[in-house]
C-alpha cells in the first residue's frame, strides 16, 4: 500500500489529521508532519528543502495547495514525487477520488458554430478579430450572420479572409442570393436551406443545414433529408429549437422524433433561442441543452453571444459539450467532473463549522486577522479574539484599523469577498479571488514561481492544509 507524507502547519495539523482519519477505505497509509510554521499556506519549496531531512520514507509527499516553488526540483531532491494537494484540506477525500478516476474532458463530438450576428456592419478585419476571440473560447466554425434588408458587399472578402486565416466558415441568411454568394466564395456550410431552396446545394460545394419550411412542418424537413441522402450529399438537419413559452417543449420532442426516424443523420441544434431569450444564467441553460444534445448524439450546435448576460455562451458551450460527452461516454452523472459551469454557487461552499473555526482561532497568538466563512456567517479572528457577523460593515468597526490605511483596505476587500461568498454560497479562501468558473477571465497563477527576494505578499491568514 502506498505511504504518503503530508506536510502542514501548526494551525492546520489537527484538522488535517481528522480529515485523513475520516477517509474510509483509503488506498494509502500516511504520516502528517508539521514543519515548524503556523500557517500552512506560507509553505514554500525552499522551506521544505531546509526543514525536511532526506531521505524521506514515503512513496510521495503531498504539500498544501497554496505551497509556492518548484516542486519538480523538490521531487528531484527527495527522489520521489512531491505534489500539491487541494487548496482546502477538507477537499482531500474528493481529491483522492478524482485522482483514482481521472475524467478525460479532451474529447468532443459536438461542433460549435459561433455566429457573428452583425457581420454586415463589421469590417473584414473586425470579423477576423472577432473570429479569433470565438475560436479561443472553443468555436469550431465561424458563422457569418447576414441581416435582413442589410447589404453585405464584403461577404465574399470576409469568407476569403476567414478561410485564409484557417477558419471553417458558415454563412447564415434567409436570402438565397446571399447564400449563393457565400457558397461560391468558399463557405463550408450554408444556413439554412428548406425544401424550396435545395437547388442551392446543386450550385455550390458547401454543406447545407436543412430546416423545415416552418417549425411544425416536419414532413418538409424529412423530404429535404431524403433528397440530400439520395444524392449522397453531406448535410446537417435542424428541426429548430423554439423559445419558452412558444413551443420549446414541443421542439425538444421534434429533435427526439428526428433522431428516432433517422438514427444516423447529423443533427444541428441552435441554442440561441434559449440562451439569448431567457433571462437566466446561461451556464445552466447550456449545461441542460448540451446534455440533451449528448443524449441525442447531436453533431453541431449553433450559438450566439449577443445579449450581455450571454457574453460567455461560447466558452460555456465548450465546457458543456466536454462534460456531457464524458458523462454519456462513461454512463455516469455529470457530477464531479469539472466545476467550470458552477458559476454562481459552489457545491461545497462552507467546509468548516463554527466550532472548528473557533478551535483554530484559539491557537492563534499573533495580531494578523484570519477570515473564514461558515454557513452561519463571517468569522474574523486574531490573538485578540473572535468577531462574528453576516455583513462586512457590521464587522468593520470591531477591527480597530482606523489608523492603518493599508491594512484597512486589505481587510475591506476580504470582508466584501467573504460576505458575497456567504450570501451566494460560494467557497471563500482568504487572499484568493472568488471562483466564478468559466464565467470570467482568470489568469492561471504560477505557483511554481515564488516571489523574488525582497518582495512580500499579504500574509495568507486562511487555515489551509
Amino acid at each position: 500500500m502506498e505511504h504518503i507524507l503530508f506536510l502542514t502547519g501548526r494551525l492546520a495539523q489537527p484538522q488535517l489529521e481528522k480529515v485523513l482519519a475520516g477517509i474510509s477505505d483509503a488506498p494509502f497509509t500516511h504520516e502528517v508532519r508539521e514543519i515548524g510554521l503556523q500557517v500552512a499556506a506560507l509553505m514554500t519549496a525552499d522551506m521544505i528543502r531546509r526543514r525536511v531531512e532526506a531521505p524521506v520514507r514515503a512513496d510521495r509527499i503531498i504539500v498544501p495547495g497554496r505551497c509556492r516553488g518548484d516542486l519538480e526540483a523538490l521531487s528531484a531532491h527527495f527522489g520521489l514525487p512531491v505534489q500539491r494537494g487541494p487548496e482546502e484540506l477538507k477537499d482531500l477525500p474528493r481529491f483522492f477520488n478524482r485522482a483514482a478516476r481521472p475524467v478525460d474532458l479532451s474529447e468532443v463530438e459536438v461542433a460549435i458554430f459561433a455566429e457573428i450576428v452583425d457581420a454586415p456592419r463589421l469590417s473584414v478585419d473586425a470579423i477576423v478579430a472577432r473570429a479569433q476571440e470565438l475560436k479561443r473560447d472553443g468555436a469550431d466554425v465561424i458563422d457569418l450572420g447576414c441581416l435582413p434588408e442589410t447589404a453585405f458587399p464584403h461577404l465574399e472578402d470576409s469568407v476569403g479572409a476567414l478561410k485564409a486565416a484557417g477558419f471553417a466558415v458558415s454563412v447564415d441568411s434567409v436570402d438565397a442570393q446571399e447564400l449563393l454568394r457565400g457558397g461560391r466564395a468558399g463557405a463550408d456550410y450554408l444556413l439554412s436551406l428548406t425544401l424550396d431552396t435545395l437547388w442551392l446545394a446543386d450550385e455550390v460545394a458547401s454543406t447545407p443545414v436543412l430546416i423545415p419550411k416552418s417549425p411544425h412542418d416536419e414532413a418538409s424537413l424529412h423530404a429535404a433529408i431524403d433528397a440530400m441522402s439520395a444524392k449522397g450529399r453531406a448535410f446537417l438537419a435542424d428541426p429548430i429549437l423554439d423559445p419558452i413559452p412558444f413551443g420549446f417543449a414541443a421542439s425538444i420532442v421534434r429533435y427526439h422524433a428526428l433522431r428516432a426516424r433517422y438514427p444516423e443523420a447529423p443533427i444541428m441544434m441552435g441554442v440561441g433561442n434559449l440562451t439569448e431569450l431567457t433571462e437566466a444564467d446561461t451556464s445552466g441553460i447550456n449545461a441542460l441543452l448540451f446534455g440533451i444534445a449528448a443524449e441525442l448524439n447531436v453533431a453541431a450546435v449553433l450559438t450566439t453571444q449577443v445579449s450581455a448576460h450571454a457574453r460567455r455562451a461560447v466558452r460555456e458551450a465548450d465546457w458543456a459539450r466536454r462534460i456531457m460527452h464524458a458523462a454519456v461516454r462513461q454512463r455516469s452523472l455529470p457530477k464531479g467532473m469539472n466545476d467550470a459551469l458552477m458559476t454562481v454557487h459552489d457545491k461545497r461552499p462552507f467546509p468548516d463549522t463554527p466550532e472548528e473555526i473557533a478551535a483554530t482561532a484559539a491557537q492563534v497568538r499573533d495580531p494578523n486577522f484570519r477570515v473564514q466563512v461558515s454557513a452561519q456567517g463571517l468569522h474574523v479572528y486574531n490573538r485578540d479574539g473572535m468577531r462574528e457577523g453576516t455583513k462586512a460593515f457590521e464587522l468593520w468597526p470591531r477591527l480597530g484599523l482606523d489608523n492603518d490605511a493599508a491594512h484597512a483596505f486589505y481587510m475591506g476587500v476580504e470582508l466584501a469577498h467573504a460576505e458575497l461568498a456567504w450570501r451566494l454560497g460560494k467557497r471563500y479562501v482568504q487572499d484568493q479571488p472568488l471562483d466564478w468558473g468559466c464565467a470570467v477571465e482568470r489568469e492561471a497563477e504560477n505557483l511554481d514561481a515564488w516571489c523574488a527576494p525582497g518582495t512580500t505578499r499579504p500574509a495568507p491568514e486562511k487555515n489551509s492544509g
